[in-house]
């Protein structure tokens, strides 16, 4: 059984974590929100006139802030023993998630690159767009912003989690769950099967 000192300490990084999660959240809301109110700077393309770019974007930046909400929310509930199996619930869905949506695209924009995958760009979205310049952005941006979400919220899962045991099981089912949001994002992306949108 860990000792006060271990549990102070665990404690400490749980609450550290949070707020650093918040934090990310915050800032890539803020970049999703400066497309929603109409900034262009840094895009590959040119948004189609009175397409849905900005309503896309406004959309990802409400969720995003709840995400960068939700850990610094959660902090004083996960001593309530009824709430914490709903907190690690949401723990590993925005680990699996975040995860998930960053091997899959990073996946799709290398294999891009690559010239081994053309990425269809919805012309109801953009007027004009430059592909290289998209994946980059995509790979090198938005994609390390999903990974280290989604570690980030994995590991709070974990810490909060009271036995080895338990931590293993965790461990092993985010990574499962993952690489199955990779074959299947995949098979999708090379038209093995229908279109599934992950994230």
């Amino acid at each position: 059984m860990a000792g006060p000192d271990a549990v102070s300490d665990a404690r400490r990084l749980v609450v550290g974590l949070s707020w650093a999660a918040a934090a990310w959240g915050l800032a890539y809301a803020a970049y999703r929100g400066y497309y929603a109110l109409g900034g262009t700077g840094f895009l590959p393309g040119t948004p189609l006139p009175g397409g849905p770019f900005r309503r896309i974007n406004a959309a990802a930046a409400v969720i995003l802030l709840v995400a960068a909400i939700l850990p610094v929310a959660a902090l004083p509930l996960w001593s309530h023993r009824r709430l914490r199996p709903l907190l690690l619930a949401v723990c590993w869905l925005v680990a699996v998630l975040g995860c998930g949506h960053a091997l899959i695209e990073g996946t799709q924009r290398v294999l891009s690159l690559s010239g081994r995958l053309t990425i269809d760009y919805p012309a109801s979205v953009w007027a004009s767009i430059d592909p290289r310049a998209a994946d980059l952005q995509d790979l090198f941006f938005n994609e390390p912003w999903f990974l280290l979400e989604g570690l980030a919220f994995g590991a709070l899962g974990w810490l909060n989690l009271r036995t080895r045991r338990g931590r293993r099981r965790w461990v092993a089912s985010v990574v499962v769950a993952a690489l199955v949001a990779l074959a299947i994002g995949l098979l999708s992306a090379t038209g093995v099967i229908g279109r599934v949108v992950v994230g």
